[in-house]
């Protein structure tokens, strides 16, 4: 008990985990250990009101960019290959990954007006996609682990959401998404029901998007937490002997088995957001 006591004292490993998850303004490299500090970094909570990088910042600006790369050198390649041929290798994987999120994803929740919004769905679904990948590599941070960006991209979706709604359905019938008219039902008694039930409505618009960027925090944010804590055993139990390598070998197979379940977590993310995007801007368009 006084070497395990010891031990806790040594590794902190609740400091450990908020150091590889939470936001900073350094990039720490390790072997060797290098620090690099970041320009202009100032992190106040609970609002940061600087325009200087942060390590989230860094990585976010990096899976913006592979984002922009993916589907520009996907683009000329299938331009090279022509009209007539079909596409290969990379192109022709990112031609259906692409396809599929436009047709199946865009299209299909929001109905005939899906291919305007198809664009914005296909870029959400490849950001959210490398961004939480950002996070399973050496050195590498979570962007979408952030509060911050969720809460922003689920903002943007909200923005969408309504004003497209607004020019679709026109004022009238936007006024009607938030004061509703009960058919079979007329005079004061329609209109008190219609003025008690605007602050639901109300409330079921700002739901969905603080639903969307919970629920992408949430589940990048456990999965590290759930690593970095199998991780701190390693280091608590590190000097116990033989029992140590039987925690590590363990300890180790259980990382990898979370790891691999991390990927999919990863993609399946990136598709519920996307896709939620979508049943949200459709469920507007077609308001009845």
């Amino acid at each position: 008990m006084m070497l395990l006591t010891l031990l806790q004292e040594k590794v902190n490993v609740g400091e450990m985990v908020l150091h590889h998850t939470a936001d900073a303004c350094t990039i720490d490299i390790y072997p060797p250990h290098v620090v690099i500090p970041l320009p202009g970094c100032h992190i106040r909570y609970p609002i940061d009101a600087s325009f200087g990088l942060t390590k989230h910042v860094v990585f976010m600006l990096i899976a913006a960019l592979l984002v922009f790369l993916t589907l520009r050198l996907a683009a000329r390649s299938i331009a090279r290959t022509g009209p007539d041929r079909a596409p290969k290798g990379f192109a022709a994987a990112m031609e259906g990954l692409v396809l599929w999120v436009r047709n199946d994803i865009a299209i299909a929740n929001i109905g005939h007006d899906g291919a305007k919004f198809a664009p914005l769905i296909i870029t959400l679904f490849f950001f959210i996609l490398y961004a939480n990948l950002l996070g399973l590599i050496p050195h590498g941070s979570t962007p979408t682990g952030n509060l911050a960006v969720t809460g922003a991209l689920a903002l943007m979706v909200f923005l969408v959401v309504e004003i497209a709604g607004f020019f679709k359905l026109g004022a009238k019938g936007y006024l009607a998404t938030i004061f509703p008219q009960f058919p079979g039902l007329e005079g004061p008694a329609a209109v008190a029901l219609s003025i008690t039930m605007a602050p639901i409505e109300v409330i079921s618009k700002l739901v969905k998007p603080f639903a969307l960027a919970v629920r992408l925090f949430g589940n990048m944010t456990a999965g590290h937490f759930v690593i970095l804590s199998l991780f701190g055993i390693v280091f608590l139990f590190g000097t116990l002997g033989i029992w140590s390598y039987a925690i590590g070998i363990t300890t180790a197979l259980l990382v990898v088995a979370i790891m691999g379940l991390e990927l999919i977590v990863a993609l399946l993310q990136a598709y519920v957001f996307a896709m939620l995007s979508a049943v949200f801007i459709g469920l507007m368009q077609h308001e009845h």
